[in-house]
């Protein structure tokens, strides 16, 4: 059986995910520009480029640093011809656009400096019509050496035939009745003509993959995101994918897109942890039950339910016992990401909701993601509307005063959680659930010290009387002092109980208990 091993680091860590193109254009020029820029201040669209770099990243780390962030989680970096650039053309050259692979040196160097950790994005499943050997393969036709390295149709291979690589309309409507294989002459995700699938049963092709994830962990960075893994159905090429990221960087860390329960990845021997995508859409039917944006939901991966105060603490027990505690302790938790629509806008324009969920992703198992500008109450619908450019000056005294509130609040919790080790460590415990008053709480418990997180989600005052949190491994510990946090009242232990404080309605209470000597 293989020994469940997690990179020690991420357990401690607060992520910043960032889409380059939409971050940050660097102040030094260091990068020229082409001319046919969007605006950076207007709505985003789907081929557009804004011109942010990666230079303007590194001016942006001593923002990031102040709140909290510990890590960068970047969209892919890589050459490419989308915005996105999940459409590869050269995974061993960052993108010019971006600064190239002098910025992106830079901004290892500078986030070091700040005790960052940067994550890359990898897209292994798929590259780009301008993938060299993709392009070799439509100028050589059946004589290209590369023929294998994709799922090409033979009927399409013939003398003067060809793939469709830029179908018209007509044959892009085709495939979606009978594919892309049929319809273009090649197997693209999703049918795209933009991303042809790589054959990842060929040698050459696992080769290809595991030496650029080899290059980039011997180049500094820390792990890779893996952007749709469960289109590669090969445990045994994950497995050594693992292996080869391990070898170069022990410290790596491996997380998959996966929006379902994964346990399939994580037994040790593929992914240290996902994307907590179970976590977010419950977190969205919890929060946003009265104000859910049922159409944007639509947007979110496999939807969103409402649900009750009790509904969601049995959620949350089943997600903290699915897999092993040192995957929950490294799971990347998120309330939004690049494909999903803005958490703002997904709860209704309800900032009070906001605040309670980042309460809670701050608070549990795993390490927060926050994505960009989501701290400053950023909104935005479904994709591309949820990639708008962050704040060309981000000066929080600049912002509307609930936007300043906001980012102070997850400045707090960023805080609590460096400073306080049950917080980032402990073993959870769910210690309250009532639909009626909607109050939710549960505790992180980790030897001499345990966090209470209380969130009274309804809409009248709950008085404060919960039973104190036991040990690790059962029983009871005499605690002997808490601090009050997020609250101006001050809670007391009285007889295995807390009480003495009022919980406003909405609001919420972060209570560390410790055992002094």
């Amino acid at each position: 059986m293989t020994t469940i091993c997690t990179p020690d680091w991420v357990k401690d860590a607060v992520f910043y995910q960032i889409f380059p193109d939409r971050f940050a254009i660097g102040s030094d020029a260091k990068v020229h520009k082409p001319s046919n820029l969007e605006p950076w201040d207007a709505p985003p669209t789907a081929s557009g480029f804004k011109g942010g770099d990666l230079y303007g990243v590194v001016d942006r780390l001593p923002y990031l640093h102040d709140l909290g962030v510990t890590a960068l989680y970047l969209n892919p970096i890589f050459q490419s011809t989308a915005n996105h650039r999940y459409h590869t053309q050269d995974y061993y050259r960052v993108d010019p656009l971006l600064g190239g692979d002098a910025a992106f040196d830079l901004l290892l160097s500078r986030a070091e400096e700040y005790g960052m950790r940067v994550v890359l994005d990898g897209a292994f499943n798929h590259t780009g019509r301008g993938f060299y050997q993709f392009q070799h393969t439509l100028e050589n036709g059946s004589s290209s050496p590369y023929l294998d390295w994709f799922d090409f149709n033979p009927e399409f291979l013939a003398p003067g035939a060809g793939p469709h690589a830029y179908p018209s309309g007509n044959r892009m409507r085709r495939a979606r009745r009978v594919g892309s294989r049929a319809a273009y002459g090649y197997a693209a995700w999703w049918d795209l003509p933009a991303l042809p699938k790589l054959n990842t049963a060929t040698p050459a092709v696992r080769r290809f993959i595991f030496d650029v994830a080899r290059y980039w962990m011997q180049r500094g960075a820390d792990g890779w995101r893996l952007d749709v893994p469960a289109e590669i159905d090969d445990d045994e090429f994950w497995r050594e994918f693992r292996g080869v990221v391990k070898e170069a960087n022990p410290d790596a860390y491996i997380v998959g897109e996966i929006w379902t329960d994964a346990e399939r990845w994580l037994r040790g021997d593929q992914f240290d942890a996902v994307m907590n995508y179970v976590v977010t859409r419950a977190a969205l039917g919890y929060f946003g039950r009265a104000t859910l944006d049922q159409d944007l939901c639509k947007a979110v991966g496999h939807g969103v339910r409402k649900l009750s105060t009790t509904q969601f603490a049995a959620e949350m027990d089943r997600v903290m016992s699915l897999y092993d505690e040192e995957v929950v302790q490294a799971q990347l938790n998120l309330l939004g990401s690049h494909d999903t629509p803005r958490l703002l806008s997904l709860l209704g324009g309800d900032r009070g909701a906001v605040w309670l969920a980042f309460t809670f992703l701050f608070t549990i198992p795993g390490a927060p993601c926050i994505y960009y500008g989501d701290e400053l109450g950023m909104a935005g619908g479904a994709d591309p509307d949820c990639r708008r450019s962050f704040p060309a000056q981000p000066n929080p005294q600049d912002s509307a005063e609930s936007d300043r509130e906001l980012r102070a609040h997850i400045r707090t919790l960023a805080h609590l959680r460096h400073t306080h080790r049950s917080l980032r460590r402990g073993a959870f415990q769910r210690l309250q659930a009532q639909n009626t008053t909607g109050l939710y709480a549960y505790a992180r418990v980790l030897a001499e010290e345990a966090a209470v997180v209380v969130l009274n989600t309804g809409g009248e005052p709950c008085r404060l009387n919960l039973p104190v949190p036991g040990a690790t491994r059962g029983g009871r510990v005499s605690w002997n002092t808490v601090e009050t946090h997020l609250l101006d009242e001050q809670a007391e232990l009285r007889r295995s109980r807390l009480t003495g404080a009022t919980i406003p309605p909405r609001g919420a209470a972060i209570l560390i208990l410790k055992v002094t000597p």
